[in-house]
């Protein structure tokens, strides 16, 4: 019996045949809109760029940094000569170097083949530049976050006595040497931060630190724990770092805190956190060894590591070949290849600036 219907050839629809079978999808066949928009990767926050002394060199393979000791004072007795050795007057001031040589040259490359560029419907080429870029950044800004640490695990400089870098456990708030973390205690809270920091200040008052330039890297756990003072079963009670009433002056609608004993407080997805001692790849290829024997180049144990509170004169960099992208068509490959690039060096500059927080 006719029902007035009929059966419409849909546009849409993939036709069997040359192998296919026939669609089901009666929209197969039309045209994706492109949106305009393309979904990038979110650029990782880079913070210690302009948190530590850089040199940038024209030519050559590193750098030297002068290190002084300091002179002593003495009472005079009138009528003795002070050039005169025997007298002891004169300061025989100590002197030393401190040498970061440049890396091997660090690349992020890609290749796009020509057949696929003329295929694409929008501008992959300057999506590809952008990420090689952002890869190097990240490598930059994790290197030094390293350095960091390794400075607040080194010796004094000369003969400044007990002006080394230091390793403070946040959970038992003291300082430790390397290695007698208490293991088997639980995450700090933001309490226990807070009473760190101002410890952490006192030891770089003790060391003669410049008040100006103190800042203090936390991974987003404990950032955000120091904000909101919750500790591991996730109780909520704000810190006195946030609260206005007692001088606080973080701010719990804008989620940050700027400064807690006058050192400028920034969250960091790059503060390492595991064991990388043994890796050879990555940062280990690097020309400085910045753990001097007990790492492989910027790498080392990092299981313990919280976070850094240091001064910018802490940490040096020379740049040979600041960040750059390039790209060259080959004709005999048929495509483009793309090529990040950087030539620099790290490597550990005044200890005493230098805190490691740990738990």
């Amino acid at each position: 019996m006719a029902n007035g219907n009929t059966d419409p050839s849909r546009v849409g629809i993939r036709s069997a045949g040359k192998g296919l079978s026939a669609g089901t999808d009666n929209d197969e066949l039309f045209l994706k809109k492109f949106s305009g928009e393309i979904l990038q990767s979110f650029e990782e926050s880079n913070i210690f760029k302009p948190l530590h002394t850089i040199r940038t060199i024209e030519n050559g393979k590193s750098a030297q940094f002068p290190v002084t000791g300091i002179a002593t004072a003495s009472y005079h007795t009138p009528g003795q000569n002070i050039a005169d050795a025997g007298n002891s007057y004169l300061s025989d001031i100590a002197k030393t170097e401190r040498v970061i040589t440049i890396d091997k040259m660090l690349v992020a490359s890609t290749f796009l083949a020509n057949i696929d560029d003329v295929k694409n419907h929008y501008d992959i080429r300057s999506v590809y530049a952008n990420e090689l870029g952002k890869a190097l950044a990240v490598r930059f800004d994790t290197a030094l976050a390293k350095v960091f640490i390794a400075a607040a695990r080194s010796a004094a400089n000369l003969n400044q006595v007990g002006k080394g870098g230091s390793i403070l456990d946040i959970s038992q708030n003291a300082f430790v040497n390397f290695g007698d973390a208490n293991t088997d205690v639980t995450d700090p809270t933001g309490a226990d931060l807070v009473a760190a920091l101002f410890s952490a200040a006192q030891r770089m008052d003790e060391h003669d630190v410049p008040s100006d330039g103190r800042f203090c890297v936390l991974r987003p756990q404990e950032y955000y724990r120091l904000i909101t003072g919750a500790d591991d079963s996730n109780s909520f009670s704000l810190t006195s770092a946030i609260n206005k009433d007692i001088g606080g002056a973080g701010s719990l609608a804008a989620g940050n805190i700027p400064q807690i004993a006058g050192i400028s407080i920034f969250k960091s997805n790059h503060i390492p956190s595991t064991d990388l001692s043994s890796t050879s790849g990555g940062d280990g290829e690097a020309n400085n060894d910045v753990f001097g024997g007990n790492g492989i180049g910027y790498n080392g144990n990092f299981t313990n590591t919280k976070g850094i509170v240091s001064h910018s004169a802490a940490v040096g960099t020379v740049k040979l070949l600041d960040l750059a992208t390039e790209s060259e068509y080959q004709i005999e490959r048929q495509g483009t290849l793309f090529v990040a690039k950087y030539a620099m060096g790290h490597g550990v500059l005044r200890p005493e600036c230098a805190i490691e927080l740990i738990a």
